[in-house]
């Protein structure tokens, strides 16, 4: 195999599942064979993995997603009907992932604004979250408001809506919860 093709191949494999998700499925998480590089085979040492070849240590990096409690004038939570997975068809709170050399906070307005139409002020941090159901490895909840914008579902959203607290839908996401309860505290 030439260098080129092992490269291409680089998070080809898949380690055996680390716990189950959210819908009973494993979750697993990709894991490098070769180094993107030079392309020679990785060997784990410790948490990483170095290549045979080169030296180069490999790490592997958390996926870190970001969201935002809005409440409107009534006091209702801002939610979406997610239509991807994980939690396809639940409600969440308006999120998505931080993108490379992205301000956590700018992502979360950016999420917010592309999944509901609205342009919010990003404020505190809420809570840092771990997480448990697939996608992100941890997730950060913002307080915001909204600053306008038209609201609409779109990009990987099916629905939004605001909802009073004591109504509150099928949530997808155990931080979802736990954001909101933190944000009224």
């Amino acid at each position: 195999m030439t260098a080129a093709l092992r490269a291409a191949c680089y998070v080809s494999e898949i380690t055996q599942p680390l716990r189950a998700g959210r819908y009973g499925r494993p979750m697993h998480h990709p894991a490098p064979r070769f180094c993107p590089s030079c392309g020679g085979g990785l060997a784990p040492r410790g948490r990483e993995q170095v290549c045979e070849a080169c030296g180069r240590i490999h790490h592997r990096d958390p996926k870190v997603g970001v969201g935002v409690v809005v409440r409107d004038a009534a006091g209702r939570l801002l939610l979406v009907r997610r239509g991807i997975e994980p939690g396809k068809g639940r409600w969440a709170l308006p999120a998505g992932y931080v993108d490379a050399d992205e301000d956590p906070r700018a992502a979360a307005a950016r999420e917010c604004l592309e999944e509901t139409g609205l342009i919010v002020r990003v404020g505190r941090i809420l809570g840092v979250y771990n997480s448990t159901g697939g996608g992100a490895s941890f997730f950060l909840a913002f307080a915001a408001e909204s600053e306008g914008g038209q609201l609409r579902a779109a990009d990987d959203a099916m629905e939004v809506g605001f909802f009073a607290t004591d109504e509150l839908p099928d949530l997808a996401f155990e931080s979802t919860r736990a954001a909101v309860s933190a944000e009224g505290a």
